[in-house]
């Protein structure tokens, strides 16, 4: 059985120097996933502090959409709303 680093190099894959921290590289995924790489360090800031499922719930929601000319708008606006919903869920609770 090989190492995983034989493997790696035998494949010539080399990690991403930006992805330093695990919210980063979610970030980073995202905004690829997205094709919005201009905004980049958003996804990042918002891998670091937001509910990681809810991101997930957004992204699935952006990548299933077929008629979406930016994807980005769409994502930061569905997570608008799942926000909005989130919160008044906790309102009525209380």
């Amino acid at each position: 059985m090989k190492a995983l680093s034989d493997i790696l190099k035998s494949k010539n894959i080399k990690a991403d120097r930006r992805n330093v921290y695990e919210h980063q590289a979610y970030g980073n995924r995202l905004a690829e996933d997205l094709g919005d790489e201009k905004h980049r360090s958003l996804y990042i800031k918002l891998a670091k502090e937001e509910d990681r499922n809810l991101l997930d719930q957004v992204r699935e929601f952006v990548m299933r959409s077929e008629n979406a000319t930016t994807k980005g708008r769409l994502f930061m606006w569905k997570l608008t709303e799942l926000r909005k919903l989130k919160k008044e869920g906790q309102d009525e609770s209380n």
